[in-house]
């Protein structure tokens, strides 16, 4: 039985499934018939605030938040304690880590898709250098069975199942990348002449399959290192 939803960030795709879940038929049999009160919905603080400023559905906003860097539930769930991870100026200001702490497993959210580039938001306070630092508290955070494979079973927003050794690979392509643009921008390039440069081009393969996706990753990883600059 769902006890308990946690929002890794307020993205479209991993807040749209809260309105369903809270008017299950599930809940109806339990008794609950106002869907508010039927379920509980965590996320960090930054979610909830953004969410009631942009209007968005009730049932969609979490209805409990937390502000510190680390958050741990009140009680075990499935014999195991459950601890939240705030990943500040990464995809956005609000991301969250859960780590599954008997299972040793950690769900990363956004943070961490291990087949498509970070969809880094920097209206949302998200920022290329941010989003390297959570990948790395995330390497921090795992322990490897054997030279760098295994261990720490890390779960992404998107892709497969990961270990630290994903996530580094993950982790030193968006370094590549940041250097890459970072020498452009202080070479005076402007956003237009970053991407007919292609500065992802060896790596869109594999990450850059979806439309569009590629453009979006280079002008907000421009975006948050012009403004840094600033």
């Amino acid at each position: 039985m769902i006890r308990m939803i946690i929002n890794t960030s307020s993205n479209p795709d991993h807040v749209g499934g809260n309105a369903n879940i809270r008017m299950s038929p599930m809940f109806r049999l339990l008794g609950y018939r106002d869907p508010s009160l039927s379920l509980q919905v965590l996320a960090h603080a930054a979610v909830q605030s953004r969410m009631v400023e942009s209007k968005a559905p009730d049932l969609l906003v979490p209805t409990d938040t937390y502000l510190s860097d680390t958050y741990t539930l009140y009680r075990f769930f499935n014999n195991q304690a459950v601890q939240i991870f705030h990943m500040p100026r990464a995809v956005t200001d609000g991301d969250s880590v859960v780590w599954f702490r008997r299972s040793d497993a950690i769900a990363a959210g956004d943070v961490y898709n291990s087949d498509i580039y970070p969809p880094i938001d920097v209206d949302k306070g998200g920022s290329i250098n941010g989003e390297i630092d959570a990948l790395n508290k995330l390497i921090e955070m795992s322990v490897t069975e054997f030279m760098a494979q295994g261990g720490t079973m890390i779960v992404p927003g998107h892709g497969w199942i990961s270990d630290a050794a994903d996530v580094g690979y993950y982790r030193d392509m968006l370094m590549v990348i940041r250097d890459r643009i970072q020498a452009m921008v202080d070479k005076g390039m402007t956003l237009a002449q970053v991407k007919a440069a292609k500065p992802t081009m060896d790596y869109d393969p594999e990450y850059g399959r979806e439309p569009g996706v590629t453009s979006r990753f280079v002008e907000a990883v421009y975006r948050s290192l012009k403004e840094k600059k600033k």
